[in-house]
């Protein structure tokens, strides 16, 4: 076996290598199809190296060598169908569907005409570069979100003009007279070099984007509090710094449902479920869309308020309240009202987040201490700051 057979089978244990990648991310992907379609894609066009090894030593040639080109092809088109998958631009099946055949088709027709000829190697190459052509610009087309994502589009497309290249080269340094010439061909070593690499670097940028989607959604779900779909206190804790930095007046609102280990007790987990999942689900649909909204510890919830002064985050407060206290919980008896305890506080500027934390949480304790389902505001930034300072 020369270094071109070498290379095919380096090629081919590649592929498979990537495949099984693949099929191992997609079964946490949010994108399983889409990484599905692309170890397909490996799997097959892999299939082309053995077909090519089958060319030198297994007659007929002409079968051997049709079934490479279209493996490849057909590896190309399902990389194409799951970039479609990934960034939502969908692939015309039945488009996809004449290239495969109308190229197979070319490529008997110039099976026979010299293959170091240009009539040849751009009508073989050509199928190849508008397949990887068509994922480039779908990828382009989806908007480019991320910089790995620009960087598979211009992989793609570099992907696509080598093929071009490889055309001329073909002429260039000759692929030998007959199919079963190429293994021994100077082009055989070049080509099967470029696709070595090439294969590699597409396969670990789509692994990369795969990969990079799977992060962020744990880390999503890592700052999620599951029972309510709200943020956690981890989640919280990211954004409130943040958020808190920005000019303007921002209100903080701390919360806690009164009497919830009676409810528990009574009712059991699930009753004190209903009430968490209920009382998060008020917070959701009435606080503006630019809040922060968390449940941060076993009943107590937080709100941050963007650019609302402390009058408006009252009256907020003395809102979700009375809301809370009418509501029946559903899974509870439609007779038993939960109430909930309510501390604001409005923030200072460049006031630090631990104490912008401990003043809400002092009005909430006043408003537990006054005899709950009450709001209490807090006290103002420097006070809490001189009683910590005096406390040290």
């Amino acid at each position: 076996m020369g270094g071109a057979g070498f290379l095919l089978t380096v090629n081919f244990l590649i592929a498979q290598c990537f495949c099984v990648f693949f099929l191992a991310v997609s079964a946490r992907s949010r994108n399983r199809i889409a990484a599905r379609w692309f170890a397909a894609c490996f799997a097959t066009a892999s299939l082309s190296a053995l077909f090519e090894l089958l060319v030198a030593y297994v007659p007929p040639p002409k079968l051997w060598a049709i079934l490479a080109f279209a493996s490849v092809l057909g590896g190309m088109l399902m990389l194409r169908i799951g970039l479609g998958h990934l960034y939502g631009v969908k692939a015309s099946r039945p488009l996809l569907a004449a290239i495969f055949i109308g190229s197979i088709l070319v490529d008997l027709a110039v099976y026979d005409t010299p293959r170091s000829s240009l009539w040849h190697a751009l009508p073989y190459q050509t199928p190849f570069a508008v397949a990887l052509g068509m994922s480039a610009w779908a990828a382009w087309r989806a908007g480019m979100q991320s910089v790995v994502d620009r960087a598979l589009v211009v992989l793609l497309a570099v992907t696509s003009a080598h093929f071009i290249v490889k055309a001329f080269a073909a002429v260039l340094v000759g692929s030998g007279t007959t199919a079963s010439d190429y293994l021994t061909s100077q082009f055989a070593l070049f080509s099967q070099s470029m696709t070595a690499v090439l294969i590699v670097c597409v396969g670990l940028m789509l692994l990369c984007v795969l990969v990079l989607e799977i992060v962020a959604d744990e880390k999503v779900n890592a700052e999620m509090d599951a029972l309510t779909g709200l943020l956690n206190r981890r989640g919280f804790d990211n954004r409130f710094q943040a958020l808190m930095a920005k000019r303007g007046v921002h209100s903080l609102i701390l919360c806690d449902l009164d009497h919830f280990k009676a409810v528990n007790d009574t009712y059991g987990h699930s009753g004190g479920d209903a009430a968490l999942r209920a009382f998060g689900e008020m917070l959701a649909a009435a606080a503006p869309k630019d809040a922060l909204v968390a449940r941060i510890g076993g009943e107590e919830f937080a709100l941050f308020l963007p650019h609302t002064g402390r009058d408006a985050a009252m009256l907020f407060a003395q809102a979700l309240r009375a809301t809370r206290a009418l509501s029946p919980v559903p899974g509870l008896p439609p007779h038993l009202r939960i109430t909930a305890s309510f501390g604001v506080a409005e923030l200072g500027e460049r006031e630090l987040p631990r104490f912008a934390m401990r003043r809400a949480d002092d009005a909430l304790y006043a408003a537990k201490s006054a005899g709950r389902d009450c709001v209490r505001e807090a006290e103002p930034p420097s006070v809490v700051l001189e009683i910590v300072r005096t406390s040290n």
